[in-house]
């Protein structure tokens, strides 16, 4: 929200880092890097942290409070969620006791994530109003396609269980926003687990193995209501809506069609999208296809 931005600017940051497909058989780990132009360690890293496993190839980290919660002395960010796209596993960091130093906090192991809620392949966290924090979800334990939610409680980082209802349910996940004031979740999808755990196969195409939908959910009843086509193998993935939590639109960047969609609400209540941008294709050599998107 718009009252959050004037907070003080960060002077660390947290970046992970990841090994896997690097020839390296090592743990990835998160890096916590001086960004404060006044420090004599101004843009290095100053501490890692690795993880206890190899392979795991985290993704996309977030919060146990949300930046809506700035302002309010009963909330803290310090604890920092980080999903594990290959192993399943969510790593749990503790940032408030030493914030230059983080150190783990919780693992939840992929056996709990498999049983309570019938999905891996993790990949985006968000902190939620309630206090619990949502994770999508890329498929099955098996690797097989199925956009889903995992909740965890947001004190202990225990499994809760899955946050959508009802039988039906996209077959693909990715990244997901939400805006309560407009009652809606909308997630996007990226690919078959199983599939672009191996990397990028042009034979995939044309398989329906690569995305082409956004997912649109009813907040309040949790469940999947209107797909919307963005084109086959446009694989939409990063979804945002505007900063305004009053706008009901944003946008979404689609990786293999180069395009980015504006979605919004229409005037029936449903949702729509229209692309905004088109960025043409790179002629390259020595790759797999003749055009690079």
């Amino acid at each position: 929200p718009l009252p959050t931005f004037p907070g003080p600017r960060e002077e660390i940051i947290y970046v992970p880092c990841i090994y896997r497909n690097t020839g390296k058989s090592q743990p990835d780990f998160l890096a916590t890097v001086d960004v404060d132009p006044k420090s004599p360690s101004y843009s290095q890293v100053i501490h890692r942290l690795p993880m206890p496993n190899v392979g795991d190839e985290l993704h996309h980290s977030g919060w146990n409070s949300c930046s809506s919660c700035f302002g309010d002395t009963t909330k803290q960010r310090n604890r920092l969620v980080l999903p594990s796209l290959i192993s399943s596993r969510v790593y749990v960091v503790d940032v408030g006791t030493d914030p230059r130093a983080p150190r783990l906090f919780k693992v939840v192991e992929p056996q709990d994530v498999f049983w309570k809620c019938g999905l891996g392949y993790l990949h985006t966290s968000h902190c939620l109003g309630s206090g619990d924090v949502m994770i999508s979800a890329l498929g099955d334990p098996a690797g097989n396609g199925k956009g889903g939610f995992v909740l965890l409680d947001g004190e202990t980082f225990e499994v809760k269980g899955t946050w959508e209802r009802g039988q039906e349910t996209p077959p693909l996940g990715y990244d997901f926003w939400y805006q309560p004031r407009h009652n809606v979740l909308i997630s996007t999808e990226w690919a078959v687990p199983k599939c672009l755990g191996y990397g990028f196969d042009p034979r995939d195409l044309k398989k329906g193995r690569y995305g082409r939908r956004l997912n649109v959910w009813d907040w309040d009843s949790h469940r999947y209501v209107q797909a919307i086509d963005v084109g086959e193998d446009s694989a939409p993935l990063e979804i945002r809506f505007l900063h305004d939590p009053d706008a009901a639109e944003g946008f979404v960047g689609c990786t293999l069609s180069s395009a980015i969609h504006r979605f919004y609400k229409t005037e029936r209540g449903d949702w729509a999208a229209e692309k905004v941008i088109q960025v043409p294709s790179k002629k390259v050599e020595g790759w797999l296809l003749p055009e690079m998107p």
